[in-house]
């Protein structure tokens, strides 16, 4: 019996990567981009956050929503950090919202959420970063993402440099080839391209270095609160490690009386 289990342990684990490859269709290709919010004790990068924000509203929202995000927590702890009195005037000069008292549109407001965006049918990308993080990487592994960091944000990234090019068309619909993109081809072509966004800090804006710095403002958007929750973690882990030595200890006093008796 027990030699049956072992093989049968043997051969899910062999087949693990097969079932991983066929799921995320095989030949795609997820880069390993190196982000400062990887790892336990990683944290995000608020210039790389505001850089991202920058390309959402120039680029992104033209498609896209963000519907699942308050504008206000743009001046969280642990996110892009913007002043209030900068986000007012972001949030007014950027976006509209319809107000049913109104029953019209207004200005955004730092209260509201960013808006909404199905005018062509395009996913909303609040929890993007989240749900691709949920395939765990291209391994099938749900400890790559802590230690090769392959999840959502590298999947974003991947699939907005790997384009290569090409193009064709299918049922009057044109389609662009993408190494990172289940199948090879989709219809969103390419949204970026160098110089397209001038950064205020003078950060380098080719197409790879803009890319890490969008995914990393969308998985702060699915995840603002990363950072609390590994602080969070770390003390758990700390408190339980103090417990275990004292447990430990306390064991060895209560039994040290009974195991140092000699018997005749």
């Amino acid at each position: 019996m027990m030699k049956k289990l072992a093989i049968s342990a043997a051969f899910a684990l062999a087949m693990a990567p097969i079932g991983a490859m066929a799921a995320g269709g095989g030949d795609q290709h997820i880069e390993d981009f190196a982000f400062s919010f990887e790892g336990p004790f990683g944290t995000f990068d608020r210039n790389q956050l505001q850089r991202g924000l920058q390309i959402y509203t120039e680029v992104c929202a033209a498609c896209h929503g963000l519907k699942q995000v308050p504008i206000r927590t743009l001046s969280d702890e642990g996110g892009p950090q913007m002043p209030e009195d900068q986000i007012r005037v972001y949030a007014a000069d950027n976006f509209e919202v319809f107000d049913p008292e109104l029953d019209d549109f207004r200005p955004a407001t730092p209260v509201d959420h960013f808006p909404a965006n199905d005018s062509l049918g395009a996913p909303d990308l609040s929890l993007m970063a989240k749900a691709r993080a949920g395939f765990h990487g291209p391994y099938g592994l749900g400890l790559n993402q802590m230690f090769r960091g392959m999840g959502g944000a590298e999947y974003i990234a991947s699939i907005l440099t790997g384009y290569t090019g090409e193009e064709k068309e299918e049922a009057g619909v044109i389609l662009y080839e993408n190494t990172a993109f289940p199948g090879g081809w989709l219809s969103m072509g390419p949204p970026l391209s160098d110089e397209q966004v001038e950064f205020a800090d003078g950060h380098s804006n080719t197409v790879h270095h803009m890319a890490q710095d969008v995914s990393a403002f969308l998985m702060w958007a699915a995840e603002p609160k990363l950072m609390a929750r590994k602080q969070a973690g770390f003390v758990g882990v700390l408190f339980l490690t103090f417990l275990s030595v004292l447990l430990y200890l306390t064991n060895k006093r209560i039994w040290a009386p009974i195991k140092g008796k000699k018997t005749d």
